[in-house]
């Protein structure tokens, strides 16, 4: 019998439950209500449904929607292509600087995908750097459905490249031998016994993936738009930032969006379940792999076109954009400058009054959901008491909230008018938008450390005579600390640079990183942005790598 919390009254459990409620409840509520009730904001339940009709019969929804899925169906595509050979090799060759490769390909990782699309866009478009250096520009090609899918799969791919590499290393060689000694060939090998094995890393990285591409903002504004390619993402943002604010309209393209990307969980769910993947043998040893041979040069080529364009393209046109001092003085020696540096030092534009409140916000994110998410972790493994299986719900639920979801509901739940007190208008709306979008971090992390801790050392602490907070806090918290720091320096990195919450619900007159290089871009002060693009890059890198090495090997005890 397991040895788990059975007291009705436990605060810990009641705790996360009104965190939770607080934090990812409220707006998805208030999405649902917006979307029956059209006349919520003004304080009226009247006329429910009424809309409903109206917006089926707008062509607009299905074209939207359908975009929509066409953008992410072709981005998976495109990132399983890139990434899947690369996986393969990777994983059962001896790829030269396999490890140096694996850093360029984690690099794309810490540049977030709208900073990388803007970095494209200096680089192809008219007078870009491309034809600075070539003659030419491709600007056709980037404004354009395969060039918006170029981009973002260059900055997915790493997700498949990584969980197929790992699974299929797990797997190994060995299962494909035994197909070949029974007269297979390698080909035929590998696609009925190496692949279906890989399937569980392949199909959770390629929902991803997809989940990914469907939420993503800031490619398909700044590339879609101009070839009139809209998406549910920017659709929303235009009905909620434009006049006349639809509100009722943007609620029921969230729920859209909210149901791709629970489906795309569901059907992750269906694929992994509906047979078994389990091998008998652990990790294989580095004998398992086999040498390239003819297949060197070719291999180590690509790897290093694509280390080039996911990485080197985005970064050496942050970098030549950011010290430039004039974009018109093109790619000189004489253009070469720290200006854009020293401007934002000097809070040109408010750019050190923004790095500022995005470190804050950062940090305050990290706290919070690293806190709620390590207790609500703890209740729905290790705790039994009244509403458990609808805290359980509510931990899965921000993994079918996007962003542009999420800021809708929070301008919806915070912004009526029968409120006395609201977070609308401060920075605390902009934290509980960056808790609920980044909450699945830490519960993650620390739901799977938790399934790691036996019962007894609970059990032991009681019969000590400690109670339920007491044992979290002496026992188990240091257990999980490990994993816990890791998910809450994730968390900062991310919400240091949101882009889409941060655009739609900041303050009047607040900037965040996100906010002022969007703006500068607008503004046509690109240098400054790119500036700040590279600062946030280097801090947002930098620190969870000090951290997390000035954390290694040390035991934690409260």
């Amino acid at each position: 019998m397991q040895n788990k919390n059975v007291s009705l009254q436990n605060p810990l459990g009641y705790f996360a439950m009104a965190g939770l409620l607080l934090v990812v409840a409220v707006p998805f509520v208030f999405i649902i209500l917006q979307s029956i009730f059209p006349q919520l904001g003004s304080g009226s339940l009247a006329n429910p449904f009424s809309h409903i009709a109206a917006l089926f019969d707008d062509p607009r929804l299905f074209r939207i929607t359908g975009n929509t899925v066409l953008l992410g169906l072709m981005v998976v595509a495109l990132s399983a292509l890139i990434a899947v050979p690369l996986a393969v090799f990777r994983a059962l060759y001896k790829v030269p600087l396999a490890i140096f490769w694996d850093i360029l390909m984690l690099i794309p990782f810490m540049i977030p995908p709208y900073i990388a699309t803007l970095g494209w866009i200096m680089s192809l478009q008219p007078r870009g750097y491309l034809e600075q250096l070539a003659g030419f520009n491709l600007s056709s090609f980037l404004f354009s459905v395969s060039g918006m899918t170029f981009v973002m799969a260059l900055n997915t791919f790493p997700l498949v490249y990584f969980a197929v590499s790992r699974t299929i290393e797990a797997v190994g060689a060995r299962y494909a031998d035994v197909g070949r000694v029974f007269g297979a060939s390698s080909w035929r090998s590998f696609f009925r016994i190496t692949l279906p094995l890989a399937t569980p890393g392949l199909a959770a990285s390629l929902l991803l993936v997809f989940a990914a591409a469907i939420e993503e903002y800031g490619t398909p504004a700044a590339l879609g738009r101009r070839s009139g390619f809209e998406v549910l993402v920017t659709e929303i943002d235009l009905r909620v930032s434009d006049w006349p604010i639809d509100l009722a309209g943007a609620a029921v393209f969230s729920l859209a969006l909210v149901l791709l990307s629970l489906g795309a969980f569901m059907i992750q769910r269906w694929i992994l379940n509906r047979r078994s993947y389990v091998t008998t043998v652990g990790k294989p040893q580095a004998k398992d792999k086999r040498a390239l041979g003819n297949l060197t040069i070719p291999v180590v080529g690509l790897f290093a076109l694509v280390s080039f364009l996911a990485t080197g393209v985005p970064l050496l046109a942050i970098l030549a954009t950011a010290l430039s001092k004039t974009i018109s003085g093109g790619l000189t020696l004489s253009n070469i400058g720290f200006d854009n540096f020293s401007a934002i030092a000097e809070n040109s534009a408010g750019g050190m009054k923004a790095l500022i409140n995005s470190l804050s916000l950062g940090v305050a994110s990290a706290l919070f959901t690293g806190l709620l998410g390590a207790v609500a972790a703890y209740a729905v493994v290790k705790m039994r008491f009244c509403g458990r299986n609808f805290l359980d719900v509510l931990t899965v639920l921000p993994n079918s909230l996007p962003g542009v979801v999420v800021a809708v509901g929070l301008i919806l739940a915070w912004n009526q008018p029968a409120l006395l007190v609201s977070p609308y208008n401060t920075p605390l709306i902009l934290l509980l938008a960056y808790c609920c979008i980044l909450l699945p971090q830490p519960i993650r992390y620390t739901t799977a450390a938790f399934h790691q801790i036996g019962d007894n050392l609970e059990a032991a602490a009681r019969v000590c005579g400690a109670t339920s907070f007491t044992t979290f806090r002496r026992i188990m918290l240091p257990l999980i600390a490990p994993s816990l720091i890791t998910a809450m320096l994730l968390v900062f990195s991310v919400a240091t640079r949101e882009l889409v919450a941060s655009v739609l619900i900041a303050p009047v007159g607040m900037q965040t990183i996100s906010i002022f290089i969007w703006r500068q871009f607008e503004q046509g002060s690109v240098g400054l942005g790119m500036a700040m693009a590279l600062i946030a890059i280097v801090i947002t890198t930098l620190i969870p790598l000090l951290l997390l090495t000035l954390l290694k090997g040390r035991k934690f005890s409260l």
